[in-house]
């Protein structure tokens, strides 16, 4: 069997245990080309009900939770900890980015599946990760580049900052995610197709490899590499006949 039939056997295994069981089943963290095929997978546990959630709003990473609570009688929290992770002295500290805390993560051994996202807010960064995994990084997670950390589980999350957008208009030829694309990250057109040809593009967690597909108003389209955007709508058109489309943009 290839990885993609092994993970689509993987869902519909938890679906099955859940619906039949009668009780929750979670994946681990599911990256975008797993939510993919999760999203592909779909058709052979229809019917079995579930939730995505990766410890806040609007996380790229998630855990899908099978299980309804109204049809089960009982709730369960997803096995999520968020841990904060702080310069002890931050007036010393490197700036520190997304990349730095998962390499560091990642030299302790510690499987990429147990780990959500990791945004970072004023060089702090709030890890997202398997419930069991957290007294580890917790124990073992002492420094970042050359920066010596304090680590605890956060009591409260700045929702409102973990994930901020910025509103941008772009002009475009003809409302195409490539042209959205090229134009949102600044890149030539032959660059953006070329994401397309690599399997780099999402819309809404599924794989899009058509180029010229046309994005709904509020689909989010990722882009591995690049970020990620709320597409909104096309506005107007400019004297010139360009198109104006609105997205915004996570930052």
């Amino acid at each position: 069997m290839t990885d993609t039939e092994l993970i689509k056997k993987r869902f519909v295994e938890l679906a099955r245990k859940s619906e039949n069981g009668g009780y929750f089943t979670f994946t681990d963290f599911l990256g975008l080309a797993e939510q993919s095929i999760f999203n592909e997978a779909k058709a052979d546990f229809k019917g079995t009900k579930y939730t995505a959630f990766g410890g806040a709003l609007a996380t790229e990473r998630v855990i899908i939770r099978f299980g309804d609570e109204e049809e089960l009688g009982y709730s369960e929290e997803f096995p999520i900890a968020t841990i904060k992770a702080e310069p002890a002295a931050p007036k010393f500290a490197d700036k520190l980015t997304h990349r730095d805390f998962l390499g560091a993560l990642m030299n302790l051994g510690i499987e990429r599946s147990t780990l959500g996202d990791i945004p970072i807010i004023e060089n702090v960064g709030y890890i997202f990760a398997k419930r069991e995994i957290a007294p580890f990084i917790i124990s073992e997670l002492k420094r970042v580049k050359h920066t010596d950390l304090k680590l605890s589980i956060a009591d409260t999350l700045p929702e409102a900052e973990l994930y901020k957008t910025e509103r941008r208009r772009v002009q475009v030829s003809g409302e195409r995610i490539d042209a959205i694309i090229a134009k949102v990250f600044c890149i030539s057109r032959d660059d953006a197709l070329s994401l397309f040809k690599k399997k780099l593009v999402y819309i809404n967690g599924r794989l899009c490899e058509n180029n010229s597909q046309t994005p709904k108003p509020n689909e989010v389209i990722s882009v591995r590499g690049y970020g990620r955007m709320i597409y909104r709508s096309y506005e107007s058109t400019s004297k010139k006949g360009k198109l104006n489309v609105e997205v915004d943009l996570y930052v």
